[in-house]
């Protein structure tokens, strides 16, 4: 998502929308170990005063679609090269007006479970966009295992030297998957929630 169809590279903007997610904590602290700047969203100043210590550079409080002059602020007027949106439809058009020329954009989740936007063709065209999607559903075994391989050498290098470090907000033993289940649709996390499962 960020290496091969992102070409994000030291010194770019990335933006991940909903950062505080397991899946945007990775793309932040993945984006920070290429030397990229990273801009983060989320609904919750707590969750970015977090983050910061993590690198974000330049945190925007909101769930809205409203996040596009403050990336232009932050990016002198030229916007991101690379955007993360893991929050879906409702966030799309906003991302695509924040990417700055030859931007792409990857499709990552629906935490809106908005799932159709509006797309600006003339920004499409005239930008020369490139959008894609992150899903693996329907990769053959091959494009897989290159996935694999390309992780292997881009980014796990990035966890053995302790630039990348799982960030895990709370462990729940199985018993209490009700509440840990409860915990994550109150969007209360940064990073991923784990359910021990006792060994057998």
């Amino acid at each position: 998502m960020l290496v091969a169809q992102g070409r994000l590279t030291a010194g770019q903007w990335l933006l991940v929308t909903g950062v505080s997610s397991g899946v945007g904590v990775a793309a932040l602290q993945t984006g920070k170990a290429l030397g990229a700047r990273v801009i983060g969203t989320s609904g919750s100043a707590e969750k970015l005063a977090r983050l910061a210590s993590l690198g974000l550079d330049v945190g925007l409080r909101t769930r809205a679609a409203d996040f596009h002059d403050a990336v232009m602020k932050a990016t002198d007027g030229k916007g991101v090269h690379l955007v993360v949106n893991n929050v879906g439809g409702s966030v799309f058009a906003e991302c695509v007006r924040s990417l700055a020329f030859e931007g792409r954009l990857a499709m990552v989740g629906y935490l809106d479970r908005t799932l159709t936007a509006p797309l600006d063709l003339e920004a499409l065209h005239g930008k020369r966009l490139t959008l894609f999607g992150v899903s693996n559903r329907l990769r053959t075994a091959a494009q897989r295992a290159e996935t694999v391989r390309g992780f292997v050498g881009d980014v796990l290098p990035f966890f053995e030297d302790g630039r990348i470090r799982p960030l895990v907000d709370r462990v729940f033993p199985f018993e209490q998957l009700p509440s840990a289940v409860e915990f994550m649709e109150r969007d209360a996390q940064v990073g991923k929630i784990v359910v021990r499962v006792a060994a057998a």
